[in-house]
């Protein structure tokens, strides 16, 4: 008898000492995540590539400013910050190795490299991005350049620019025209520029290929498609360094025939302006 109630005391104060155990560690549990609310939430690219980058030692500066376009598309946010941030990284590596192979920077200034991307032409299925680059390694000026961007929103991916035009397309007749308005374009800018082509140089000089030049989509007077191309042209590409780079736009009429069948429909109307496009301030 006095072993069973000792069993049934014991009983007890075991499910005493689990309720308690229970009980403590229902308080000591953290409170259940808030419901979901409608707002915007950051996505891990976006936390993870932030819209600048800059760096700064006795050897470099480099810079990199991506456009609010991307803030919307974490894909190519990331990617496009990615990529930036080696290449700078890489251009600062370099530039120390320059500089202290012979035991000493000779009281140089830093070398410098500043990418900046900016917005282009967008359409229902495609955004365009214009990528503006400085680069100082001595010498009288920095150097220039450009590049470009075009993102299939729908397929997440960058649109090579034989991708944008028909599999064993002919871009002859485009590259005709592009010639023909880069020769418009510097007569403006020097009444005395000599006419360039394709094949033959003058001076040293020649037409740039369409398909060998970066480009970007030309906003339309028709809108959400795309009125034609936009070209981008460095210095020093087509004439004198002191002519400057030149922005070319080609109406899409011009080659709307040679156009990728998934693309044709992006591109209508012509282009808000054509011709030199340049921004003067750029």
């Amino acid at each position: 008898m006095k072993t069973a109630s000792r069993a049934l005391i014991l009983s007890a104060a075991v499910a005493l000492t689990l309720a308690a155990c229970e009980r403590r560690e229902r308080e000591a549990a953290p409170d259940a995540p808030a419901p979901a609310t409608d707002e915007a939430q950051v996505t891990p690219a976006e936390g993870a590539a932030p819209m600048t980058y800059e760096s700064e030692n006795r050897f470099a500066q480099v810079e990199l400013e991506l456009p609010d376009a991307v803030r919307a598309r974490p894909d190519l946010h990331a990617r496009l910050y990615a990529e930036g941030v080696r290449e700078l990284r890489t251009f600062s590596e370099g530039a120390q190795a320059d500089r202290t192979e012979y035991e000493g920077d000779m009281d140089l200034p830093p070398y410098a490299k500043h990418i900046d991307y900016v917005a282009a032409g967008e359409t229902g299925k495609l955004i365009s991005l214009q990528r503006n680059s400085s680069e100082y390694t001595g010498g009288a000026h920095p150097n220039p350049s450009y590049g470009a961007v075009i993102w299939d929103k729908a397929l997440k991916r960058i649109v090579q620019p034989a991708q944008l035009f028909r599999r064993g397309a002919d871009l002859s007749s485009l590259d005709q025209a592009l010639c023909d308005a880069v020769n418009a374009a510097r007569l403006t800018r020097n009444p005395n520029a000599e006419r360039i082509g394709l094949n033959e140089t003058q001076g040293g000089w020649s037409c740039p290929r369409a398909a060998a030049t970066p480009f970007v989509l030309a906003p339309s007077t028709t809108p959400g498609k795309a009125g034609g191309l936009i070209f981008l042209i460095g210095p020093y590409q087509v004439g004198p360094y002191a002519e400057g780079g030149y922005e070319i736009a080609v109406s899409q009429a011009e080659f709307r025939a040679l156009l990728a069948p998934a693309y044709v429909d992006e591109f209508a109307g012509a282009p808000v302006r054509e011709g030199d496009v340049t921004d003067p301030a750029g």
